[in-house]
Protein backbone atom coordinates (compact mmCIF):
# COMPACT_ATOMS: atom_id res chain seq x y z
CA UNK A 1 0.00 0.00 0.00
CA UNK A 2 1.54 3.41 -1.03
CA UNK A 3 1.03 6.30 0.67
CA UNK A 4 -0.74 9.48 -0.81
CA UNK A 5 0.62 12.74 -0.95
CA UNK A 6 -1.16 15.31 0.92
CA UNK A 7 -2.21 18.38 -1.26
CA UNK A 8 -2.77 22.17 -0.05
CA UNK A 9 -6.15 23.40 -0.39
CA UNK A 10 -7.01 27.11 0.15
CA UNK A 11 -10.76 27.20 1.66
CA UNK A 12 -12.79 29.89 2.99
CA UNK A 13 -13.88 29.51 6.67
CA UNK A 14 -15.70 31.96 9.05
CA UNK A 15 -15.18 34.43 6.75
CA UNK A 16 -11.17 33.55 6.10
CA UNK A 17 -9.28 32.52 3.55
CA UNK A 18 -7.06 29.42 5.23
CA UNK A 19 -4.97 26.73 3.11
CA UNK A 20 -4.72 23.31 4.80
CA UNK A 21 -2.57 20.11 3.39
CA UNK A 22 -4.79 16.26 3.37
CA UNK A 23 -5.35 14.22 0.57
CA UNK A 24 -8.66 15.37 -1.52
CA UNK A 25 -10.78 12.55 0.13
CA UNK A 26 -10.08 13.60 3.60
CA UNK A 27 -13.12 14.81 5.44
CA UNK A 28 -13.45 18.29 5.67
CA UNK A 29 -14.53 17.96 9.68
CA UNK A 30 -11.47 16.28 10.04
CA UNK A 31 -9.60 19.12 8.25
CA UNK A 32 -11.75 21.90 10.84
CA UNK A 33 -11.17 20.03 13.89
CA UNK A 34 -7.66 18.91 13.34
CA UNK A 35 -6.29 21.31 11.20
CA UNK A 36 -7.90 24.45 12.32
CA UNK A 37 -8.85 23.96 15.51
CA UNK A 38 -12.44 24.31 15.26
CA UNK A 39 -14.39 22.43 17.50
CA UNK A 40 -18.17 23.60 16.94
CA UNK A 41 -18.14 20.11 14.39
CA UNK A 42 -18.03 17.23 16.17
CA UNK A 43 -17.63 13.36 15.26
CA UNK A 44 -20.86 11.51 16.19
CA UNK A 45 -21.79 8.90 13.46
CA UNK A 46 -19.19 9.23 10.38
CA UNK A 47 -21.80 8.17 7.97
CA UNK A 48 -23.84 11.96 7.55
CA UNK A 49 -26.63 10.67 9.71
CA UNK A 50 -26.57 12.44 13.11
CA UNK A 51 -25.76 16.08 11.79
CA UNK A 52 -23.08 16.31 14.97
CA UNK A 53 -20.64 17.87 12.13
CA UNK A 54 -23.07 20.27 10.26
CA UNK A 55 -21.54 22.93 8.56
CA UNK A 56 -22.79 25.78 6.40
CA UNK A 57 -22.15 25.59 3.10
CA UNK A 58 -23.04 28.30 1.12
CA UNK A 59 -25.66 29.28 3.78
CA UNK A 60 -27.01 25.53 3.37
CA UNK A 61 -26.08 22.76 6.16
CA UNK A 62 -24.43 19.95 4.93
CA UNK A 63 -22.21 16.86 6.29
CA UNK A 64 -18.49 17.87 7.24
CA UNK A 65 -18.11 14.17 7.61
CA UNK A 66 -19.03 12.99 4.44
CA UNK A 67 -17.54 15.97 2.38
CA UNK A 68 -14.00 15.79 0.85
CA UNK A 69 -12.40 18.64 1.84
CA UNK A 70 -11.37 18.78 -2.50
CA UNK A 71 -15.01 19.59 -2.85
CA UNK A 72 -14.91 22.71 0.22
CA UNK A 73 -12.36 24.62 -2.58
CA UNK A 74 -14.90 27.11 -3.82
CA UNK A 75 -17.44 27.62 -0.97
CA UNK A 76 -17.86 29.72 1.76
CA UNK A 77 -17.96 27.49 5.01
CA UNK A 78 -19.52 29.05 7.85
CA UNK A 79 -18.90 26.63 11.54
CA UNK A 80 -20.48 27.60 14.85
CA UNK A 81 -17.45 29.73 15.34
CA UNK A 82 -18.49 31.91 12.39
CA UNK A 83 -22.34 32.46 13.38
CA UNK A 84 -21.44 34.38 15.70
CA UNK A 85 -18.97 35.82 18.78
CA UNK A 86 -19.02 35.90 22.45
CA UNK A 87 -19.83 39.74 22.29
CA UNK A 88 -22.04 39.49 19.21
CA UNK A 89 -23.71 36.11 18.98
CA UNK A 90 -26.15 35.15 16.10
CA UNK A 91 -29.77 35.77 16.99
CA UNK A 92 -30.54 31.92 17.06
CA UNK A 93 -27.33 31.53 19.18
CA UNK A 94 -29.05 33.92 21.78
CA UNK A 95 -32.61 32.10 21.42
CA UNK A 96 -31.07 28.66 22.10
CA UNK A 97 -29.68 30.47 25.45
CA UNK A 98 -32.73 32.11 26.51
CA UNK A 99 -34.76 28.77 25.84
CA UNK A 100 -31.96 26.68 27.36
CA UNK A 101 -32.11 24.42 24.54
CA UNK A 102 -29.00 22.51 25.41
CA UNK A 103 -28.60 19.80 27.24
CA UNK A 104 -25.44 17.91 27.02
CA UNK A 105 -24.53 20.26 24.09
CA UNK A 106 -23.44 17.02 21.75
CA UNK A 107 -25.82 17.61 19.05
CA UNK A 108 -26.40 21.31 19.57
CA UNK A 109 -23.42 21.89 16.74
CA UNK A 110 -25.92 20.22 14.03
CA UNK A 111 -29.13 21.62 15.21
CA UNK A 112 -27.96 25.66 15.21
CA UNK A 113 -26.99 24.75 11.88
CA UNK A 114 -29.37 23.11 10.69
CA UNK A 115 -31.74 25.95 12.58
CA UNK A 116 -30.17 28.52 10.77
CA UNK A 117 -30.34 26.52 7.03
CA UNK A 118 -33.98 26.98 7.29
CA UNK A 119 -33.57 30.48 8.82
CA UNK A 120 -31.45 31.75 5.62
CA UNK A 121 -34.00 30.01 3.59
CA UNK A 122 -36.88 30.49 5.10
CA UNK A 123 -37.15 33.67 7.58
CA UNK A 124 -40.30 32.99 8.81
CA UNK A 125 -41.01 29.18 9.32
CA UNK A 126 -43.92 27.77 11.17
CA UNK A 127 -43.50 24.85 13.68
CA UNK A 128 -43.82 22.49 11.38
CA UNK A 129 -41.33 23.23 8.49
CA UNK A 130 -38.95 23.55 11.95
CA UNK A 131 -39.64 20.41 12.80
CA UNK A 132 -39.04 18.81 9.41
CA UNK A 133 -35.98 21.01 9.22
CA UNK A 134 -34.75 19.49 12.18
CA UNK A 135 -35.73 16.15 11.94
CA UNK A 136 -32.37 14.75 10.93
CA UNK A 137 -30.39 15.86 13.40
CA UNK A 138 -30.33 13.36 16.34
CA UNK A 139 -30.46 14.55 20.12
CA UNK A 140 -30.53 11.92 22.82
CA UNK A 141 -31.43 14.35 25.55
CA UNK A 142 -34.54 15.05 24.37
CA UNK A 143 -34.34 19.43 24.37
CA UNK A 144 -36.59 19.24 21.16
CA UNK A 145 -39.09 21.16 21.70
CA UNK A 146 -36.89 23.24 23.59
CA UNK A 147 -35.00 23.54 20.28
CA UNK A 148 -38.07 24.36 18.16
CA UNK A 149 -39.02 26.86 20.45
CA UNK A 150 -35.64 28.62 20.46
CA UNK A 151 -35.87 28.60 16.45
CA UNK A 152 -39.31 29.70 16.54
CA UNK A 153 -38.23 33.06 18.65
CA UNK A 154 -35.09 33.76 16.24
CA UNK A 155 -37.58 34.17 13.18
CA UNK A 156 -37.08 36.73 11.66
CA UNK A 157 -34.40 38.36 13.58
Amino acid sequence: MTATTPDEFTLHVNGQSVRVRATPDTPLLYVLRDQLSLKGPRFGCGLGQCGACSVLVDGSARRSCVMPVASATHVKITTLEGMGTPSAPDPLQTAFIDEQAVQCGYCINGMLIAARSLLNANPHPDEAQIKDALASNLCRCGTHMRIVRATLKARGA
